[in-house]
């Protein structure tokens, strides 16, 4: 007798610019069934990106979102809400995407848009704020710690409910980069034990 084949999951799109570190830990979390899902597809506006040759060398659907400066931000918007839709997405998870999601997107997708930001929310988001942008700011105040938040994206930069975090200690002689390698290594089982937390909760 055959057995009952294990239902996939929830469908997953994580939207990347740069280097995927965060694909592909989600990937390799799906694959070991850590998380019960599976990454369905990858939205990038860099085909630079490594988070872009990733997709394409484990062949997951990869659909290239122009946001250049001559393409209208709502025909942006409504082309991304389609191609989430037509890939039947049940989460959007942005990590390291450098675009505001859009109006079409958010109402398609109502709090199953979360974000991963490398600093203790509500300080140090907003425009501008990523990066190593964030941990000069941090460094520059002289705080005593940082980390990472997971938060539901909503119309306003790093301004939604958060979902989870966790800190890093900052010692002396810590500089943005010791600090973004400190903050990656919390980063990526947060976002994990955070998405499936969010998994189990809505089944």
């Amino acid at each position: 007798m055959n057995a009952t084949l294990t239902p996939p999951g929830a469908r997953l799109a994580v939207l990347a610019s740069g280097r995927g570190s965060h694909l592909r830990h989600l990937y390799k979390a799906c694959n070991q069934g850590i998380l019960d899902a599976q990454i369905c597809l990858v939205v990038s506006n860099n085909i630079r990106s490594s988070a872009w040759r990733f997709a394409a060398s484990e062949g997951l659907p990869h659909w290239f979102c122009d946001t250049r400066h001559d393409a209208k931000d709502s025909a942006v918007d409504a082309a991304l809400a389609a191609c989430l839709l037509e890939h039947r997405i049940d989460w959007v998870i942005t990590a390291g995407y450098l675009k505001k999601i859009g109006p079409s997107t958010l109402a398609a997708f109502p709090n199953k848009i979360i974000n991963i930001h490398p600093a203790l929310l509500p300080n140090y988001g907003g425009a501008g704020m990523y990066g190593q942008n964030v941990h000069r700011a941090v460094l520059a105040a002289n705080e005593r710690q940082s980390g990472a938040t997971v938060h539901y994206v909503t119309a306003h930069y790093d301004e939604g409910a958060i979902i989870a975090q966790n800190h890093v200690t900052i010692t002396q002689g810590m500089t943005p980069d010791s600090l973004a390698e400190a903050i990656l290594k919390i980063e990526h089982p947060l976002l994990v034990h955070a998405l499936q937390g969010l998994l189990t909760h809505h089944d």
